[in-house]
């Protein structure tokens, strides 16, 4: 009898631990890429979830993507409204991305009263080098008025990148 009961205890907590693992799933990795917009000469990471749970109001998804250039990693903090069944993350311009290169990326998704409901780690990787950008943007204002740095006054063109990157 005390076998039966302690195969019993052992499939319940199975079962629990299951359910549980099941409902700590609230996002999903969708896609993550890099986002090379030529025309203002910028790279960033743009990662997006899905919903795949009940998120409590108030939350946060909070973002750490790796620093191409090396330091701190570059952190992205959101808040996340009822209505929202898909996220979009994006950082702030990157400089130094290297083609093949894994880059990673942890997020956590965070109550209003700062506990961890999940977890989740990806990476990124470019088949691009950053290189092929310009420095500087090609246009200017909401008109996308030719640069003059990069369009000179003697018909002249720059498209150089002059980032300058660890090796």
């Amino acid at each position: 009898m005390i076998k039966h009961w302690t195969v019993m205890a052992a499939v319940a907590g199975l079962m629990l631990s299951a359910c549980q693992r099941q409902a700590e799933n609230l996002v999903e990795v969708t896609g993550h890429l890099f986002v090379f917009n030529y025309r203002v000469a910028s790279a960033t990471y743009l990662l997006t979830l899905k919903k795949t749970g009940s998120i409590p109001d108030g939350s946060v998804i909070i973002a750490e993507f790796e620093n191409p250039e090396g330091g701190d990693p570059l952190v992205v903090n959101q808040k996340i409204y009822p209505i929202d069944d898909k996220i979009a993350l994006q950082s702030e311009k990157l400089h130094c991305v290297r083609k093949d290169r894994p880059y990673s990326v942890s997020v956590r998704l965070v109550d209003k009263d700062g506990k961890v409901l999940q977890e989740l780690k990806t990476q990124f990787r470019s088949d691009l080098d950053q290189t092929v950008l310009p420095s500087k943007p090609l246009v200017l204002g909401a008109l996308y008025e030719k640069n003059p740095e990069v369009f000179k006054p003697d018909g002249s063109v720059d498209f150089s990148n002059t980032d300058k990157c660890p090796a």
